[in-house]
């Protein structure tokens, strides 16, 4: 009987290898490296999709789909993101998601002056430590993440963004 069984362990054993999630597992370990980092895209303040940080908070908050890159093999997503006070203006930041480890690293901040500007040494730090990343975690409970998967393309993230009442499991 137990020569039956396993066949079906070993299929079982494939079957959930093939899964994305094991993908970030993968990644997770001490051999992770993370891919070169672009240079910081273009964005459109006018077509921001907005999704709420804090609903006691002035600021609203959004990306715009264009500059969403999700790398599969290091499991990052790559965004620009934009804060809005009333007045107009804005913070903006380059930023990435790690999902796997639940971790946010900012690359660069622009100002209408100056452009880009790179931060020295960037880290990556927790979405959950007492840092002024609230928007980093709000933005991976709204769609970047999903039980610390990334999605598989920018269409899907987008669709979960516009959708109130999507929260990722983190």
């Amino acid at each position: 009987m137990i020569f039956r069984l396993i066949p079906l362990l070993a299929f079982g054993l494939l079957l959930s290898l093939s899964n994305p999630a094991w993908a970030q597992f993968i990644a997770d370990d001490a051999d992770w490296k993370e891919s070169d980092t672009p240079a910081p895209p273009s964005f459109d303040i006018g077509k921001l999709v907005q999704f709420e940080v804090s609903s006691t908070s002035s600021l609203v908050y959004g990306v715009d789909p264009a500059s969403i890159r999700i790398s599969q093999r290091d499991g990052l997503v790559r965004y620009v993101i934009v804060a809005l006070n009333a007045s107009g203006a804005s913070n903006v930041m380059y930023e990435a998601l790690r999902c796997s480890t639940a971790q946010v690293k900012t690359y660069a901040r622009y100002s209408a002056s100056g452009g880009w500007k790179s931060l020295d040494n960037p880290e990556w730090t927790s979405l959950y430590a007492n840092t002024p990343s609230r928007h980093a975690l709000a933005f991976a409970k709204a769609g970047a993440c999903d039980n610390k998967v990334v999605p598989d393309s920018v269409n899907m993230l987008i669709n979960r963004l516009k959708q109130p009442n999507f929260k990722a499991a983190q």
